[in-house]
C-alpha cells in the first residue's frame, strides 16, 4: 500500500478541516479511504466500483452529519491535495479521491454522478450518507439516473463553464449547486487555476452582470435557463483589500473659506488642499498635522493637480494664474505662470510612462484655450485653439493624446507629443448641452505613476518609468483607452477617442446635470455623480448600466474609488459622505456625518487607509476604518 497522502498540502496559511473536524479523525478518514482503495486493483475497481467501509462512514457521520459523498476517479482536472470545510481532496495511486460534504437542502443521491458525466472522465461514487455502500455495476442505475438528472438539475444545480476575460475556458464543465455563494465559486476558480497558497480574489459574472450573492439569485434575476451550460466569467481583483472608512479620526482646520479641492500625493505621504481663501495647504498624512501653507494666489484656487512623481504640485486660480509648489518645502517654484485671459478650470500632468521627468502639464480656461507648459522652465510649449467656449475639463491620456471638454458641447482630441504637438486629431460631437466632466479608464494609473498600493522604492527614474508603464498596460490589457463625458443635458457619452469620433454608447438615466465622473482604478467600472442626488455605476467595458446609488438628499458633487476598486465614497450638498460597496451597491454601507455644510471635495488615499473630505464649513475631515 502506498503512503498516506500529504493532506496538509493546501492553499492558505492555516489548516481548515471540514466543519472543524478533529485532525486525528480527518487523518483516520483519509487513511481508511486509502486502505480501502488498496484492496482493489484497477480492473476490479472499474468493473464494480467501491464501497465505503463502515468505520469511514461512522467518522463522516460524526463530523459532517448525514450529508456527505465520497467519490473516486482517474482525474478531477489538475487539482492537488486540498482540505476545506466542505471537502477533502487528494490523489492515491493516480486516482483522485474526494470526500464531499453536501448541504441538507442541496444533497441529492445522483449529484456527484452528474458531475462525473459532464466531466467526461471515469469517476464513481463509492458511497454516500443516503444509501450507504454502492458496489453494484454503475450501469445498472444509469436509466433511472437519467430521469433524476433533469429533475435534480432544475431544482438544485446547474452546469457551468468557468471562463477568463479573454474567453478561454478554464477546466471542464462542472455541475455546481445553485446556492453556491460568490466565495465558494471564487474558491473553485482558485482550485481550477492551481493557485495553491497564492489565492487570488475574483469577481464573477454571468454575461455582464456580476454575481454578488449566490448563483441562484443572479440566474433568477436575469431569468436565465439552466437547460444549457452557464458561462461564468471571472476577473481577478486587487490582491489587497481596502477596509471601508467608518469614523472621523481628525478634523483639519486652517482654511478660512470653503475648501474646493483635496488630493493625496501619489506616494500617499502628503495631502494638499485649496479653496476660497486663495491658499494651498500641505498636510502630513501620518500625523494629520499642517506642514506648509502656500501663499501667493490672489483669488479662489479653482484647480489643483499633483505631478505623477509627487515632486511638484500645481494650482490655478480665478485670476488665471498658475503656481507650482515644492511639496517637500511648501515653497513656490519659479514665478507665477500667466497666459490665460480668464480663470483656469482644469489642470492635468503628462503621465510618467510617457516622460520620466514629469515636467509637462496642461491647463484649460474659461477663455476657451488649452495650454501645455514646461514645469521646469515655466514656458508655454503649445497653445491649443479650437473650442469656441469655456474648456471645463482636460485629461492627459497614456498614448500621447489630450482630451478636452467644453461648454461648446464638443470634446476635442489633441496630439501633445513629438512634432505634432498641438494638432487637432478629431472632434467628438453628441451632447446637446455644455460638457462638465470627463473620465478616462486609465486616469488612476496615469495620475499615480509608479506608485502602487505597496509603494515600492526605485533606484532610478528609468525604473520608475518602467513600473508606471507596467501598471498602465495592466489596466489597458491591449484595449484602446476609453473616455466617458458628462453633460448638462443629463446624459453621458462613452467613447474610444483614439480610434473613432463615433460614441460607443449614449447613457441615459440621470434627471439632472452630470457634474462628476470617475473610473475605478482597474478600469472595470465608472461612476457618475449628478445634481439629481444619485450616483450611477456603469460597466467600464461596454458602458452598460450596473446600479444606482440612492441615499443622498442633496446634489452629489464628487465620487471617488478605493484603490482596490471595491468601495466608493460620495460627497454631497447634504453635508454627508457616504460609503458604498460594489458587492452590494444599492444601499450605502456607512453614512459619515460631521461636516456642518456642503461637502465639495473628496479623495481616498492610495494605500486605502483614509478618506479626506473638504467642505464649505472650512474644514477637512479625515475618515478611517
Amino acid at each position: 500500500m502506498g503512503d498516506t497522502p500529504n493532506w496538509q498540502h493546501m492553499w492558505g496559511a492555516k489548516i481548515k478541516t471540514p466543519c472543524d473536524m478533529d485532525d486525528d479523525i480527518l487523518e483516520d478518514v483519509i487513511r481508511n479511504v486509502t486502505m480501502r482503495l488498496a484492496k482493489f486493483d484497477t480492473e476490479e475497481w472499474e468493473k464494480n466500483g467501491l464501497a465505503v467501509c463502515e468505520d469511514i462512514k461512522a467518522h463522516l457521520d460524526e463530523a459532517w452529519g448525514p450529508h456527505w459523498v465520497v467519490c473516486i476517479g482517474r482525474n478531477f482536472g489538475s487539482f492537488v491535495t486540498h482540505v476545506t470545510r466542505n471537502f477533502v481532496f487528494f490523489y492515491y495511486n493516480e486516482k483522485a479521491v474526494m470526500i464531499y460534504k453536501a448541504g441538507p437542502q442541496q444533497f441529492k443521491r445522483n449529484m456527484v454522478v452528474h458531475v462525473v458525466k459532464k466531466m467526461k472522465v471515469e469517476h464513481e461514487i463509492i458511497g454516500d450518507s443516503t444509501f450507504g455502500d454502492r458496489t453494484a455495476n454503475p450501469q445498472e442505475s444509469s436509466d433511472s439516473d437519467e430521469n433524476e438528472e433533469l429533475e435534480d438539475k432544475d431544482l438544485t444545480s446547474a452546469i457551468a463553464q468557468f471562463q477568463r476575460e479573454d474567453g478561454t475556458n478554464v477546466g471542464p464543465q462542472l455541475e455546481i449547486p445553485m446556492n453556491s455563494t460568490i466565495r465558494q465559486m471564487e474558491e473553485l476558480v482558485n482550485m481550477l487555476l492551481q493557485n495553491g497558497k497564492d489565492r487570488v480574489p475574483y469577481s464573477l459574472f454571468l454575461g455582464e452582470t456580476e454575481v454578488t450573492t449566490t448563483l441562484k439569485a443572479t440566474v433568477e434575476e436575469l431569468r436565465l435557463s439552466t437547460e444549457t451550460a452557464l458561462t461564468i466569467t471571472f476577473q481577478p481583483l486587487a490582491p489587497f483589500r481596502v477596509r471601508p472608512v467608518t469614523r472621523c479620526s481628525d478634523t483639519l482646520q486652517g482654511h478660512s473659506e470653503a475648501i474646493l479641492h483635496v488630493s493625496f500625493s501619489p506616494d500617499g505621504k502628503r495631502l494638499a488642499s485649496g479653496g476660497g481663501d486663495a491658499t494651498v495647504r500641505f498636510w502630513d498624512t501620518n500625523t494629520c498635522m499642517p506642514k506648509y501653507t502656500g501663499r501667493g494666489h490672489r483669488n479662489h484656487v479653482l484647480s489643483t493637480a499633483w505631478s505623477p512623481d509627487g515632486l511638484r504640485f500645481a494650482s490655478a486660480d480665478r485670476n488665471g494664474e498658475i503656481r507650482l509648489w515644492d511639496p517637500l518645502t511648501g515653497k513656490q517654484v519659479g514665478q507665477s505662470i500667466k497666459g490665460h485671459k480668464q480663470w483656469v478650470n482644469s489642470l492635468t500632468w503628462e503621465p510618467m510612462h510617457r516622460n520620466a521627468a514629469c515636467e509637462h502639464f496642461a491647463s484649460s480656461s474659461k477663455d476657451g484655450s488649452i495650454k501645455v507648459w514646461n514645469a521646469r522652465t515655466g514656458r508655454c510649449v503649445a497653445s491649443l485653439s479650437g473650442h469656441t467656449d469655456s474648456v471645463e475639463c482636460i485629461k492627459w491620456g497614456g498614448q500621447g493624446l489630450l482630451y478636452s471638454a467644453s461648454r461648446d458641447r464638443t470634446i476635442k482630441v489633441w496630439a501633445v507629443e513629438g512634432e505634432h504637438v498641438g494638432k487637432l486629431v478629431r472632434t467628438l460631437v453628441g451632447h446637446g448641452h455644455r460638457i462638465n466632466t470627463l473620465a478616462l479608464n486609465v486616469d488612476y494609473v496615469c495620475r499615480s505613476g509608479s506608485f502602487g498600493h505597496d509603494f515600492q522604492s526605485f533606484l532610478s527614474r528609468k525604473e520608475m518609468q518602467q513600473a508606471a508603464l507596467k501598471r498602465y498596460e495592466e489596466v489597458l490589457k491591449g484595449q484602446p483607452e476609453r473616455l466617458v463625458s458628462g453633460s448638462d443635458d443629463f446624459t453621458l457619452f462613452f467613447w474610444e477617442p483614439s480610434k473613432s469620433k463615433k460614441p460607443l454608447a449614449r447613457l441615459t438615466g440621470h434627471q439632472q446635470p452630470v457634474n462628476h465622473l470617475s473610473f475605478s482604478p482597474d478600469g472595470r467600472y465608472f461612476a457618475s455623480a449628478s445634481f439629481d442626488k444619485k450616483v450611477k455605476i456603469w460597466n467600464g467595458q461596454t458602458g452598460k448600466f450596473v446600479a444606482t446609488l440612492t441615499g443622498h438628499v442633496g446634489a452629489v458633487y464628487q465620487v471617488c474609488w478605493s484603490s482596490d476598486s471595491r468601495l466608493i465614497v460620495t460627497a454631497s450638498k447634504d453635508s454627508t459622505v457616504k460609503v458604498w460597496e460594489m458587492r452590494d451597491p444599492k444601499n450605502a454601507k456607512t453614512t459619515l456625518s460631521g461636516h456642518a455644510d456642503e461637502v465639495y471635495a473628496l479623495d481616498w488615499s492610495p494605500n486605502g487607509d483614509m478618506v479626506a473630505s473638504g467642505s464649505k464649513d472650512h474644514t477637512i475631515k479625515i475618515w478611517k476604518h
